[in-house]
């Protein structure tokens, strides 16, 4: 029986690998020898057998191993049955049962990986030697957004062709095959028309006896939590910087404003009063830059006090509304949720919602040739979802492409030419210090909307 045993698993090894028919000789040779040994034995030699080569391989060779032991294990029992006597049918009987439920146990491993696959939260996409589809899962088809029937059989000009895909699907097969199928990059991030952030990975066909595989995965919300850990380290380095510029900046502008003005009836005399209002302004915009920068870092708990989220909201428009009629726009307040309240330091949050209208009504007056034909408008909607308080945003000014949306929360990036670009990383700290976060779309043409969550109360 040992013998049996270190005979069985090199031969079957061999067979895992090769596939040759001059290894399968070998579960002859060895089915010749089992004289006296009951089936139950053979199966459970095989079946440790398996094991042992299950746990040293991957989970693609796994599947391998199964098929092709079943053959293997075939092979040896016709050559075991032509050595049992010819009137012994009950024992052949038992043997058949035997391999029977052998391959009904592989059949059961291989369904498990191919549901494994199936449920993956990633894309699968396999393509045989001759790039036709012959593999894709459920999550690959969600992705696309077809039926997983629909695209088995095709090759990548065939999916790319498909008259179910989205043309901004297809768009991005191509892309696809351009950069990774002709570079044979292993790993590539793009960015899908819904603004989705996706990792692909290939595996090659020097690795899978000639298939590719397509992996498709979701990052956007990794993306996400390494944006806001990327913008947490710069608003602490701005911290930091802010500190040291304080003290060594404002202190000797105080002192050379002081000393302007005193020098300002000689100037007067000499005909250059001009120039002294010009250090004068420039030396208040230089202490306005200061101040908001000591504001981005200033590391203080709000002050927090219940409030209700619509009577706020009626105060910033009224704070705003002259303003906005000055630059020909209209202000519409949709507060349904008068009961909806928050716990939130009045002033800061003022502060954010008053910065992001100001950035709206300059966002409206930048506006082109063809949207000013349409009057100026800025939505304020406060609604409730889930445990969170939301408040709306929405202007119809000139809107922004995806590059500036990456940025516009960056401590000094601005696109407006006398802008200090602290407004916006100061209201993304202040919203996050209140337990919340900021939510951005907006599209060139069409306007912005500026999504604000804050925890609400019970």
């Amino acid at each position: 029986m040992q013998t049996i045993r270190k005979r069985y698993f090199p031969a079957l090894a061999e067979y895992v690998r090769s596939g040759s028919d001059v290894s399968l000789f070998q579960a002859t040779e060895i089915g010749k020898l089992l004289n006296g040994i009951h089936p139950e034995e053979i199966i459970e030699i095989h079946e440790e057998t398996i094991q042992l080569l299950a746990a040293n391989m991957e989970s693609e060779e796994a599947l391998k191993l199964y098929n092709r032991s079943f053959v293997f294990l075939t092979e040896l029992m016709v050559a075991y049955r032509f050595r049992v006597q010819p009137g012994d049918s009950t024992e052949f009987s038992m043997m058949k049962e035997l391999l029977y439920n052998s391959n009904r146990s592989t059949e059961h491993v291989k369904n498990k990986y191919e549901n494994v696959l199936q449920h993956m939260d990633s894309g699968i996409a396999i393509f045989d030697s001759e790039g036709i589809l012959s593999f894709v899962n459920l999550q690959m088809a969600k992705l696309m957004e077809v039926p997983r029937k629909t695209l088995l059989g095709c090759d990548i000009l065939g999916i790319a062709t498909h008259p179910q895909l989205k043309p901004s699907t297809k768009k991005m097969i191509i892309q696809l095959f351009k950069e990774i199928m002709r570079r044979r990059l292993r790993y590539y991030e793009m960015q899908d028309a819904g603004g989705r952030h996706l990792l692909i990975t290939v595996t090659y066909g020097d690795q899978l006896d000639g298939d590719y595989l397509v992996s498709i995965k979701d990052v956007s919300e990794y993306k996400q939590i390494e944006q806001t850990a990327y913008q947490n380290d710069k608003l602490a380095m701005l911290g930091k910087i802010a500190a040291a510029i304080a003290h060594e900046i404002r202190n000797p502008l105080t002192s050379i404003r002081g000393f302007i003005q005193l020098l300002r009836p000689h100037l007067m005399q000499l005909g250059k009063e001009e120039y002294a209002r010009i250090i004068l302004t420039e030396i208040d915009r230089a202490n306005e830059i200061i101040h908001e920068f000591l504001n981005s870092s200033k590391p203080t708990a709000p002050m927090k006090q219940r409030v209700s989220v619509a009577s706020l909201m009626k105060e910033v428009v009224l704070l705003s509304e002259s303003e906005a009629l000055m630059k020909g726009c209209l202000l519409n307040f949709e507060g349904s949720e008068e009961r909806l309240e928050v716990s939130i330091d009045v002033k800061q949050v003022k502060q954010v919602m008053l910065n992001i209208l100001r950035n709206a009504l300059d966002a409206i007056s930048e506006r082109g040739s063809e949207q000013k034909e349409q009057q100026g408008r800025i939505d304020l909607i406060v609604h409730q979802e889930h445990k969170s308080a939301v408040i709306t945003i929405k202007d119809n000014g000139k809107g922004m492409d995806r590059n500036t949306m990456t940025r516009l929360f960056d401590p000094f990036f601005t696109t407006k030419a006398d802008g200090t670009g602290l407004g916006l990383s100061v209201s993304y700290r202040i919203i996050k210090n209140h337990g919340g976060f900021i939510k951005l779309n907006s599209e060139i043409g069409e306007g912005t909307e500026f999504n604000i969550y804050l925890p609400s109360l019970p």
